[in-house]
């Protein structure tokens, strides 16, 4: 996976994280800056030790599938991609406005369920997985901080858009995984 492809792939995993980073902005009565970093740390710190172990994940079991995994990932993709773009037009998600350490690794983990299965995408790919860690950790934290800040400013404007655009990048690789492999098989 080039390098361009794991940016886009960040991106599209940490709008989840970021549009929940909206949400928590929202509730602010006044800019914690500290709220923010919190908010960037857990969700940058989740968002790339999940894939890490979907990858060891799909390593382990990639012989025993090797002849089906880009339909595997087309489907993950598209199955996360597609619940983040339904999930977007949900009205009245309520959102715990506390940056406290149960409230936050809570929607950490539940906002990085998606990065363990791409993660076992990733198994099947040709991938430095450090890079994508840490590109997928660093992204992530970086949404997020900004996240709380546009929350805070802007309100709900955000977070709908967020997970939409999040939803259709991941659909739109998995959808690219496939159409290569289809068109080079192995």
């Amino acid at each position: 996976m080039d390098l361009l492809n794991l940016v886009l792939l960040s991106i599209g995993l940490a709008m989840d994280a970021f549009a929940v980073s909206v949400c928590k902005g929202m509730g602010q009565p006044k800019m914690q800056w500290t709220n923010a970093f919190k908010a960037g740390l857990y969700f940058g710190l989740f968002q790339a030790v999940m894939p890490l172990i979907g990858y060891h994940a799909g390593l382990s079991f990639h012989h025993m599938i090797q002849a089906i995994d880009h339909w595997i990932a087309f489907g993950l993709l598209g199955f996360i991609g597609g619940k983040m773009v339904v999930d977007s037009f949900r009205c009245n998600r309520e959102t715990n406005c506390s940056f406290g350490t149960r409230s936050m690794l809570v929607l950490a983990v539940a906002t990085s369920i998606d990065a363990l299965a791409v993660g076992i995408t990733l198994g099947f790919t040709d991938v430095n997985i450090i890079t994508a860690i840490l590109l997928i950790g660093a992204v992530t934290f970086v949404l997020s901080f900004i996240g709380v800040r546009l929350g805070y400013v802007f309100g709900k404007r955000f977070s709908t858009w967020a997970e939409f655009a999040g939803g259709i990048i991941l659909f739109l690789i998995g959808v690219k995984i496939l159409i290569e492999h289809l068109s080079h098989p192995h």
